[in-house]
Formats: structure tokens, C-alpha cells, sequence
């Protein structure tokens, strides 16, 4: 119980700074007051059960009702060469960001995460792939403070870059949802663009949302045939990882990823209530700014700067999800 009064008193802060700044969304802060939680000595053992409660059970619920958001017929209609740029950017992403960390000497399951998080949806594909990668919640926090950290940067770079570029709303708008990380994040840049823009980036951006769960069920399945992984060697540091998650078995496909699917196709079959519809997006919202704010109280800011290898891979991910998909939309036009 302590855990979760903690968790709704977070949520009820972040949700008040998200209305007073707008174009902000109650994840942001949410994720700021939980690390805050904990580098500034609040953390009580006390609080540590309902936190993890929140980290697995009331975020896997979020993801699942965030398939409620997605109506398969709307994203078709952006037509092929749009899907085939999302397409392209969140794979490419995805495979060279697991390259350049095993480069960079970032362990293995962490660079998984950050590979995520930048090439699908941000903190929510870095929360859902921890449950299925074997990474520990030191992984899942760096992860997530990288992802917040460039696409917060995102919301101020795009609209500079696009006017030095000469691109037009329509081009920001599928650029936005094709390369920046959270759902919050596009519709910011798309709002600040107009209504009509917002429309198409927020579409762009959710046929990316869509791909979490196959990536998520392809990754449990390569992990199921992976030998364990040898104990102690792990990311930005030894030992951090070295407790003996990774040999535990995932699931052939975890079940929030299909009833994330079950979402998605309800949606799209229209058995959703319009009504229902509406509400959703604002309860999945305050999940998932539940789910962050727990996540949060592990990001420690002493040791993300400690672990410059991390800040360094999320950065060249960004580059390179945000480069290819700007050819992309200068191609499609």
C-alpha cells in the first residue's frame, strides 16, 4: 500500500504539470518525480512493493488497453510508401542499435531496451520488452531515461530542423510520428504544426506502436532458443546485471502482447463503443504515467552519467532512426 499512495500522489503531481504546461504528457514528469523519489534519499524499503506491483501488473494492463488506440483501416490508409518508411526506420533502428552497443561495449540486454524504446514507442516498448528480455531493473531505468531524455530533446530539434530544411507541415508531421519516440512527444510537435498535421503524425506514430508486439513475441522466441547467457557479464559496469534473470525462460508470447493484438483487432472489427474509445486514451495515459513514475525510482543519476556508453548509444540511435526516416519523407514527399 505505502508503494502505491507513493505511485497516485506521483501521478496526481505529473498530471497537474502535464495541464499546466501543455504539449507535455503526465510520462515525462511522472518519470522525473520517480528518479527525483530516489536521488534525493526518498525511496523507503516500504515503498518497494507496491512499486513493483505497479512495474509489472498496472503497466502490462496499459499496454494492453494501448491496442484500444489503434484502428488497423486508419493506419492502411496513410498508403505503402508511408508504412514502408516506418517500416524500414524502426527495423533498420532496431538491428543497429544492437550492433553499435555490442561495439560500444553496452551489454547486451540494455542495448535491447534502448533499441526498443528509440525504434518502436519509447518507455512503454522499453517496459514491455524487460518483461520478456532477462534484464534487470537497473537495464529497464537507463533505458528509459535515455529514451526520455532525446525524445524530450526531439520536441525542440525537429521543428528547427524541419524549417532549416524547408520541410513542409505534412513532411514534419510524418517525420515526427515515423522518429520520435513517444505517442506525447509526436503530438506535441504535432500540435504545435496544427490540427490537420497532428492528425497524420499521431497516425504515423501508432503504426509504429503497432509493431511492439511482434517484435516483442520474435525477440521471446529467439530468447527461448538462446542458451543462457554466462553470469557477470554485463552493461556500464560489472556485475549489474549478474543475478541470474537471464537464465529464466520467457514465454512463447507473453500474454499482454496478445491481449495488446485482442485490442487492436476489437478496435479495428469496430466492437469498441465509441464511447469507450474516447475514454481510453486518458486511462491508458495515467497507467502508464503510474508504471513510469515506478520505473523512475530506478533510474539513478549518478550512475546514467557513470554509464556515458548508454547516453552514447541512445543518441546514435536517435541519429539514425531520425536520418532514415527523413529520407524517407523527402523520398515520399
Amino acid at each position: 500500500m505505502p508503494g502505491l499512495v507513493a505511485t497516485a500522489a506521483g501521478v496526481a503531481v505529473a498530471t497537474a504539470v502535464s495541464r499546466i504546461l501543455p504539449g507535455v504528457n503526465a510520462a515525462v514528469p511522472a518519470v522525473v518525480l520517480g528518479a527525483a523519489l530516489t536521488n534525493l534519499g526518498g525511496l523507503h524499503r516500504s515503498l518497494l512493493p507496491g512499486l513493483r506491483f505497479t512495474v509489472r501488473r498496472v503497466l502490462r494492463l496499459a499496454i494492453v488497453l494501448l491496442g484500444l488506440q489503434i484502428a488497423l483501416p486508419e493506419l492502411l490508409a496513410l498508403g505503402w510508401r508511408a508504412l514502408t518508411v516506418v517500416a524500414v526506420g524502426t527495423g533498420v533502428t532496431f538491428a543497429a542499435t544492437r550492433w553499435i552497443g555490442a561495439r560500444l561495449g553496452v551489454g547486451p540486454r540494455r542495448s535491447l531496451l534502448i533499441a526498443t524504446g528509440v525504434s518502436v514507442c519509447g518507455a512503454a516498448a522499453v517496459a514491455a520488452m524487460h518483461e520478456v528480455a532477462g534484464s534487470d531493473d537497473d537495464d529497464a531505468a537507463a533505458a528509459v531515461g535515455v529514451v526520455v531524455l532525446y525524445g524530450s530533446a526531439s520536441i525542440a530539434a525537429l521543428p528547427l530542423l524541419a524549417r532549416a530544411l524547408g520541410l513542409s507541415p505534412h513532411q514534419l508531421g510524418m517525420w515526427a510520428g515515423a522518429s520520435v519516440h513517444e505517442v506525447a512527444q509526436v503530438a506535441a510537435i504535432g500540435a504545435a504544426a496544427g490540427a490537420g498535421v497532428l492528425a497524420s503524425a499521431v497516425a504515423v506514430k501508432l503504426a509504429r506502436v503497432v509493431l511492439l508486439a511482434p517484435l516483442v513475441a520474435l525477440t521471446s522466441a529467439a530468447l527461448r532458443r538462446a542458451p543462457a547467457a554466462r553470469p557477470g557479464a554485463e552493461p556500464d559496469g560489472p556485475g549489474r546485471s549478474g543475478d541470474g534473470r537471464a537464465a529464466r525462460r520467457p514465454p512463447v508470447v507473453p500474454l499482454f502482447v496478445v491481449g495488446f493484438v485482442a485490442m487492436v483487432t476489437a478496435r479495428s472489427l469496430g466492437a469498441v463503443p465509441a464511447e469507450v474509445a474516447r475514454a481510453v486514451p486518458g486511462v491508458t495515459a495515467t497507467l502508464l504515467a503510474a508504471a513510469l513514475f515506478a520505473l523512475g525510482t530506478g533510474v539513478d543519476l549518478r550512475e546514467l552519467a557513470r554509464g556515458g556508453r548508454s547516453l552514447l548509444l541512445g543518441g546514435a540511435a536517435t541519429a539514425i532512426i531520425g536520418g532514415i526516416t527523413l529520407i524517407g519523407v523527402l523520398v515520399v514527399g
